[in-house]
């Protein structure tokens, strides 16, 4: 982890309390994805995901971390005196406190987004939240995951993101577009899986194909490759 606040010490093992999140990593960085790209962004990394995508690139978010008040958590990001927030994991929403600090971050002012799998129900997340929701395709292994209700609870403040592993994915996530009724203006992300599809051929079948999606390219690791906490 990044330098914290200064904090109390937690006993390991010892009982949450209410105002607690377990935290793999607080830091500094670039936004690599999403509708907030390019802007420098505090990122909040939750520790704990029930999914094993094949392709991940955050397994060290799995187990371990380190419990957290929130109003440690909240000194942590004001140090940086960055407008954007991003909560991520692993898979935030696994915490249920997550829910609270989210408001919380709302309430002081920052713009904040939410990366989430979309296979826990989002309806809690503050509507002031920009929920990017990466649903997941077969080739991840974890599509049977997917909460299909959470399609319904999107807006045009969200984000829908599909990790593209194969033309296999493409089509499904294609035809996943045209089975659900997706409100306007959401912004819907094809991303080429790092290191597995060439984002140019990617990019070839959104020309062809022509649905209505923005090809997303990792900004942070065309910076930094796979450094951890970038």
């Amino acid at each position: 982890m990044t330098e914290t606040a200064p904090q109390a010490e937690i006993q390991a093992g010892a009982e949450p309390r209410t105002d607690q999140l377990k935290i793999t990593e607080i830091f500094f960085s670039i936004q690599g994805e999403s509708r907030s790209v390019g802007w420098p962004t505090v990122f909040i990394r939750l520790t704990g995901c029930p999914l094993r995508c094949r392709y991940c690139d955050t397994e060290y978010a799995f187990h371990g971390g380190q419990w957290m008040h929130f109003d440690q958590i909240l000194a942590e990001v004001e140090r940086h005196k960055a407008r954007w927030v991003t909560v991520t994991g692993g898979e935030p929403l696994s915490q249920k406190r997550c829910i609270d600090l989210l408001r919380r971050l709302c309430d002081q002012g920052y713009q904040v987004s939410l990366e989430t799998s979309g296979a826990i129900d989002i309806s809690e997340v503050d509507p002031r939240v920009s929920r990017v929701m990466d649903l997941k395709t077969p080739a991840s292994g974890e599509s049977h995951r997917n909460l299909w209700s959470n399609m319904e609870q999107l807006t045009a403040h969200d984000q829908l993101k599909f990790v593209i592993c194969s033309r296999e994915d493409f089509d499904w996530a294609c035809h996943i577009m045209q089975a659900h009724q997706l409100p306007e203006g959401l912004e819907v992300l094809f991303s080429p899986s790092y290191e597995e599809l060439d984002p140019a051929e990617l990019a070839g079948w959104i020309l062809q194909e022509q649905p209505s999606v923005r090809l997303q390219l990792q900004l942070h690791k065309v910076l930094w490759g796979d450094q951890p906490g970038r």
